[in-house]
């Protein structure tokens, strides 16, 4: 049953990769036009900024560049990045025009705070997306129970300027350790992070993605009980103090078979991004296509069945952009 599942991934990514590319030649400012805004999309290019090659922000990328280029006049390619932060960064660069990010890491661009510091972002969300499930996995004999037996340990918090590294950072602070002094900190992609924990070299990890994630699956076919999840959740009221985005939630036992039960977790939303002064037509249009063909979307990844119109306006504190709230509205969000 595992070999099928990372076949399906694997699949998944192949039918999406037509869909991933470099980052945006256009580098024309995009403006808003005034008055009622129209739902069909101008012609151009577009590139959508995801995450690494083995998480489900890359794959639901290139499914969404895909589905773009296939039904409108825009021309979508997605790139693989670090993603949150970086993405965030490089939106506001003009180096992408659409990004993929965690809310928490979201609502620290449009605040000014975290890794924007007094740098707030000029950014617009699309729309919530699905929830994504923080993932730490240890080694079963690396003598590690709780967030605060990490200490002196190798543990991957993550790609650099990546959603999963605030989290991390924000979890080992809220049991009491620097993440800079207390742990070996690897900061390495999921792929190197799988890699570490199969031979050794790294004690445990901290992932953020939706589910199932790829890497992670890898890992619970390769290692099996040698690996296990532990409970975070004793971190998560520290957590909420700093950001009330974060909830708690549980990563189904059957979802990789590492442990015995469903896994207590911190769980927090993903948003899709634009800059403040992307077209409003394209805006609506994207949106649209998102909820009118989320089943496609679905095919790429099951992740996207938790893509819902009933929480798509809930990006607080990032504001909709005026095209998706259009589109949101004429679909019957809320």
């Amino acid at each position: 049953m595992w070999i099928l599942r990372v076949a399906a991934v694997a699949l998944a990514v192949a039918l999406v990769a037509g869909g991933c590319g470099g980052k945006r030649d256009d580098t024309e400012a995009p403006t808003e036009t005034s008055g009622d805004i129209a739902c069909d999309a101008t012609d151009g290019r577009i590139t959508i900024a995801t995450g690494n090659a083995t998480g489900v922000y890359f794959a639901l990328g290139g499914g969404l560049a895909q589905l773009i280029s296939n039904n409108s006049n825009l021309r979508a390619t997605a790139a693989e990045t670090g993603a949150s932060v970086q993405n965030i960064e490089q939106l506001v660069a003009g180096d992408y025009d659409v990004a993929f990010s965690l809310a928490d890491t979201a609502a620290d661009a449009v605040a000014g705070t975290g890794a924007f510091e007094d740098k707030p972002a000029p950014i617009k969300a699309l729309t919530n997306l699905y929830p994504n499930y923080t993932h730490v996995i240890v080694r079963t004999d690396s003598g590690i129970a709780t967030v605060a037996d990490m200490r002196g340990k190798r543990i991957s918090t993550g790609s650099p300027k990546s959603g999963t590294e605030v989290i991390a950072n924000r979890v080992l602070q809220a049991a009491g350790l620097d993440p800079n002094t207390d742990v070996q900190a690897q900061r390495l992609d999921l792929t190197k992070t799988v890699d570490g924990l199969k031979d050794g070299s790294i004690d445990g990890l901290f992932w953020s993605g939706g589910l199932p994630t790829g890497g992670i699956t890898d890992l619970a076919i390769t290692l099996g009980d040698q690996v296990r999840f532990i409970d975070i959740t004793p971190q998560l009221g520290a957590l909420q103090g700093v950001n009330p985005v974060y909830e708690q939630g549980s990563i189904p036992a059957a979802t990789y078979q590492v442990g015995v039960a469903d896994v207590p977790t911190i769980v927090v939303p993903n948003v899709l991004l634009v800059r403040d002064d992307f077209p409003a037509a394209n805006a609506c249009a994207i949106t649209t296509l998102i909820y009118e063909r989320r089943a496609e979307l679905e095919t790429v990844h099951p992740a996207a069945a938790a893509i819902q119109l009933s929480t798509a306006t809930d990006t607080d504190p990032v504001q909709l952009h005026p095209g998706a709230a259009k589109a949101l509205a004429d679909l019957g969000a809320g």
